[in-house]
């Protein structure tokens, strides 16, 4: 035992007028391995109980990182204390760091510093829909450098957080998941004008996803060149483009259903084509010449 003691307390070198033995090196793995237990049995019971309490997901992101950096901030200084280094032997490796990110790494904390402001002003959250130019997709997580998004078309999309907050980006669901739909359909002229109207407006009303306040509006559009044109407006609750477009289709099916019923035409293109002039039967004579 005697030896183990003497072992430990063995110098190994000298910084700056402070000695360091065997045991204060070995000390600073076992402090590490013990707040490695630690974070992870407490991370996963406060996110237990965030979840408990019904906290919203981006919210608990949020709390999440803040820990890992509270905890990440306390270790260290621990380790520093128990190792009796000074604070200010890290001056110049911080001034390093701090020249190195100036010139190498701007869109890295760009980014980090994008991610924090997207946790905590929340214009964009987790399971919101996005319309980012050409691609629509709902938000998984928001991570320290990008944010993860998943497509219409199921593939994952990384968008750096930076471009979040740079351009332009359409959030569905912002302030709710309400959305209003267009269902446009043109009927044969000579048809009953008020019965169509009627016939769409039913189709719409009797949908269960079509919201009553507000309620559904028929709209006599135009007299195109082949059909007489309405439209019918409604709000729905739609998560993303794909409920909209079932929700569309479904009525539209509605549509053709109740018109055939009523026996009213749905109208395609035609086109009048008028001859003028003598029209004469040639015959075989008249080929031969």
């Amino acid at each position: 035992m005697e030896n183990l003691l003497i072992i430990l307390e063995t110098q190994l070198f000298t910084y700056n007028e402070q000695t360091y033995t065997l045991a204060q090196l070995l000390l600073f793995p076992v402090i590490i391995l013990i707040a490695w237990v630690f974070f992870r049995k407490s991370h996963a019971f406060l996110t237990r109980r965030l979840q408990a309490i019904g906290i919203l997901p981006d919210m608990i992101l949020l709390i999440q990182r803040i820990y890992v950096i509270a905890v990440l901030i306390i270790v260290v200084m621990i380790v520093l204390d128990l190792l009796q280094v000074p604070l200010g032997a890290f001056a110049f490796v911080s001034g390093a760091i701090a020249i190195g990110v100036g010139f190498g790494a701007q869109n890295i904390i760009n980014n980090f510093i994008s991610g924090w402001i997207l946790m905590w002003e929340r214009p964009i959250r987790i399971g919101d829909f996005l319309e980012i130019g050409d691609v629509k997709g709902t938000v998984e997580t928001i991570n320290t450098r990008s944010t993860r998004i998943r497509r219409v078309d199921g593939v994952h999309l990384l968008v750096p957080n930076s471009q979040l907050l740079e351009n332009t980006v359409v959030n569905w669901t912002l302030i709710d998941k309400r959305a209003r739909c267009i269902v446009r359909v043109g009927v044969a002229y000579g048809s009953p004008v008020k019965k169509v109207s009627d016939l769409i407006l039913q189709a719409t009303v009797e949908h269960p996803d079509a919201l009553k306040d507000p309620a559904p509006l028929v709209l006599f559009e135009d007299f195109a060149d082949s059909a007489l044109i309405f439209d019918i407006y409604f709000w729905i609750e739609a998560v993303g483009e794909r409920d909209m477009r079932v929700i569309k289709s479904d009525i539209r099916f509605k549509i053709e259903e109740l018109f055939n019923e009523a026996e009213i035409v749905i109208s395609y293109p035609q086109s009048d084509v008028h001859l003028d002039g003598e029209l004469r039967l040639v015959g075989k004579e008249d080929l031969t010449n």
